[in-house]
């Protein structure tokens, strides 16, 4: 039987986040995710039907964590659509996603392990191609310079600069990650 509280749920979902980035899909079992969580043993084999299903829930949770709140959205709306303004998102975009590290380790992790699970690549191609359509909607409402390709190549150029970021943190210091989305914006967009 699967459970209901969505709470707990959540929390269930936000301690797999934290184990698949610390032990990696191997160590994502129920009982590590019970004990990150805080909840008695067997808890989590009450709110998944499966470890497949803890594993989908939690790239959909670390998208929904990832999401900026609507004061921002809105904030950035209102903003003057130049490359000024469009490398000041893109900053605030990789800054974001850093600042959840965990979070976006477990998707490596998942990715990684959608390389072997047909369904789990299924489900994350989906979501990938949702979250990139999402990127070029909001550009193409925005009225920001550039077209689709110019979206998809920072798209594209960003996340491996997070990856570096996530993963050998000293390779580049804070400010030339800066200078490097600010040479990104200024070489991929054109006018």
């Amino acid at each position: 039987m699967v459970r209901r509280n969505d709470g707990r749920r959540a929390a269930l979902v936000d301690g797999a986040i934290e184990v698949l980035a610390r032990e990696g899909a191997r160590g994502l079992t129920f009982r590590a995710v019970d004990t990150e969580a805080g909840v008695p043993t067997g808890t989590a084999s009450n709110y998944f039907g499966n470890r497949d299903d803890l594993l989908t829930q939690a790239g959909a949770r670390v998208y929904e964590r990832l999401t900026p709140e609507p004061a921002e959205v809105e904030r950035q709306r209102a903003a003057k659509p130049d490359k000024e303004t469009y490398v000041q998102l893109m900053r605030e975009v990789v800054g974001r996603v850093s600042g959840f590290r965990t979070g976006y380790l477990a998707l490596l992790e998942l990715r990684l392990e959608a390389t072997r699970r047909p369904e789990l690549r299924a489900v994350l191609t989906e979501r990938v191609r949702a979250d990139l359509a999402a990127n070029l909607s909001y550009h193409e409402a925005s009225g920001l310079p550039g077209d689709a390709t110019a979206v998809k190549l920072l798209y594209l150029a960003f996340n491996w600069l997070i990856v570096e970021q996530l993963t050998l943190p000293d390779v580049l210091s804070d400010a030339e990650r800066d200078a490097l989305v600010a040479a990104a914006v200024e070489r991929i967009v054109t006018e």
